[in-house]
């Protein structure tokens, strides 16, 4: 198990909505540490609370009462510019609809947050492509997203969130448009993300909501929530046979992907939900 320092903490955390004149805890009452270098699955059914929980994680949304520190941060503290920077900065989002621009070829979907950081497209093509080389992606640099198949576009999507180097990575249900071989290989991406970037001293922290347990069981812990609260913390199982990994660490992109060009909804023309400046007032899963 990994002994490094909590790079988030929550306490008490708490996020209560209004909806039609009553107040709904979506989550109640949560406390969790988690650590660098590791994957964790967050689980539980619709309307348990496990988006808002990701959402509090990436700063998306604050809490109503208790606090959520991320390295050292109290994000509750932070205004809507200072929140906007540190989602642009410090974390990666990885959607079940891949979010991709479909005016824009995949290096250029991938370079986004450097443009939104104030760099010039031409100088950050070179990490875009680092990157989508790292994900198996570098044959696909020029292709726009109508031309890549589902798993494609996820593996475009996690090079996207890997552009500003980030400590945490959160994906919110990042195979639930893809078939179960293909989900497999996206999982062990990130799992290859969690454990293999960078030194002790920078490994990232990887947070995936699913309802697949059997995806989820692949994670170095899986956190289980109903009704907001949550039910167990407990130790992931070993991967099983099914679960390939690429000889260099990063999971094989060829092969593993069945599913077909054009033929999951894949773009979104709305702006980044890393780039918001204001929180989700709405009540999530």
């Amino acid at each position: 198990m990994n002994r490094l320092r909590p790079l988030v903490q929550l306490q008490a955390a708490t996020r209560t909505y209004t909806l039609g004149g009553k107040d709904v805890e979506a989550v109640c009452d949560v406390d969790l540490a988690l650590q660098p270098g590791e994957l964790v699955s967050i689980v539980g059914p619709s309307g348990s609370g496990k988006s808002t929980l990701l959402h509090l994680l990436g700063g998306l949304d604050k809490p109503t009462s208790g606090s959520v520190v991320v390295a050292g941060k109290n994000l509750s503290r932070l205004d809507d510019k200072e929140l906007a920077t540190f989602r642009l900065r410090s974390v990666g989002f990885v959607f079940q609809s891949f979010n991709l621009l479909p005016a824009m070829s995949a290096w250029e979907n991938v370079a986004i947050p450097k443009l939104l950081a104030g760099a010039r497209l031409r100088r950050a093509k070179p990490r875009a492509i680092e990157l989508l080389n790292l994900v198996g992606m570098g044959s696909r640099a020029a292709h726009r997203p109508k031309e890549l198949s589902g798993g494609e576009m996820q593996r475009v999507a996690i090079a996207r969130a890997l552009m500003m180097n980030p400590r945490i990575v959160l994906a919110d249900e990042p195979t639930g448009n893809l078939d179960t071989k293909t989900g497999c290989a996206i999982v062990d991406l990130l799992r290859s993300v969690a454990y293999e970037q960078g030194d002790s001293s920078n490994t990232r922290l990887v947070v995936i909501v699913t309802h697949d347990l059997g995806l989820a069981e692949g994670a170095d812990r899986i956190i289980s929530i109903r009704d907001g609260h949550v039910l167990h913390d407990r130790p992931g199982a070993e991967l099983e046979p099914n679960h390939s990994r690429h000889p260099d660490g990063v999971a094989d992109g060829t092969g593993s992907d069945t599913s077909t060009p054009g033929t999951t909804p894949a773009t979104s023309d709305k702006v980044p939900a890393w780039s918001r400046q204001h929180s989700p007032q709405e009540q999530s899963e």
